[in-house]
């Protein structure tokens, strides 16, 4: 068989294999599954993914008799030894098996409030080799996974999916701060475990709404709500004008 005939059946071969990994990481995308375990889910579903694709391409390699003489010659070989350590050394896979392992483990999900490096935000993604964590600001915190692992993270909802929604108003010192602070707890008596106090009196005094919210995505639009409720209620006492 010509050797641009071997190319062309690799070819194939390889663009079979990415197919079915696409289709098969479809399938297993529709499959509804408990937040709980969304997490080790996804990153399963991309480890499977890869398993293919390399199954794959060394499938289509094999195809090609120069490849596989030599292929053959080192697995025949120490140098193979070498080969190995040599990868096992790489970041790259210590980011990937470091991965595998917060998917085990799952010191952090998908969703999870965290601070990690002095950042905090919501875990967004969970890959094979990063993490990425959106921040208060909405930028992304990209975190290779051997990190992540091995240095100390701070997760506000291991436990659980509850988490506050909380924001700061400034207020004039002027301000009768006691009437304000009643008037808002008011505002926020309705919410679950909902307070509000005075958090800093500092050039201007700051004042603090707090409250439970199931999640993270619950937590996001309380928030909303409360900067609209203090603005409103604000406004009424006569504090902005």
């Amino acid at each position: 068989m010509p050797f641009w005939h071997r190319i062309v059946i690799a070819a194939v071969v390889l663009l079979v294999v990415t197919l079915v990994a696409r289709v098969v990481d479809w399938w297993l995308s529709r499959k509804p599954v408990p937040p709980e375990v969304e997490t080790r889910y996804r990153v399963l579903r991309r480890a499977v993914t890869t398993v293919i694709i390399s199954v794959g391409l060394f499938s289509a390699l094999l195809v090609i008799p120069q490849v596989r003489a030599v292929a053959g010659g080192l697995l025949a070989s120490t140098a193979v030894l070498g080969v190995i350590i040599g990868l096992a050394s790489q970041q790259t896979l210590g980011n990937f098996v470091a991965g595998l392992l917060i998917a085990t483990t799952q010191p952090v999900r998908i969703g999870d409030r965290v601070t990690y490096d002095g950042e905090s935000g919501v875990v967004e993604e969970i890959g094979l080799t990063y993490t990425f964590i959106r921040t208060l600001d909405q930028r992304r915190l990209v975190v290779p996974n051997n990190k992540l692992a091995s240095d100390t993270i701070v997760n506000a909802s291991i436990r659980s999916r509850e988490t506050y929604a909380e924001v700061s108003v400034p207020v004039p010192l002027s301000t009768d701060l006691e009437s304000a602070v009643d008037a808002l707890r008011d505002d926020v008596a309705g919410e679950r475990h909902a307070d509000v106090y005075v958090s800093s009196l500092d050039g201007s005094a700051t004042v603090t709404l707090r409250a439970a919210a199931s999640d993270e995505l619950a937590a996001e639009r309380l928030e909303q709500d409360l900067r609209l409720r203090a603005h409103r209620r604000l406004r009424a006492l006569g504090v902005w004008t």
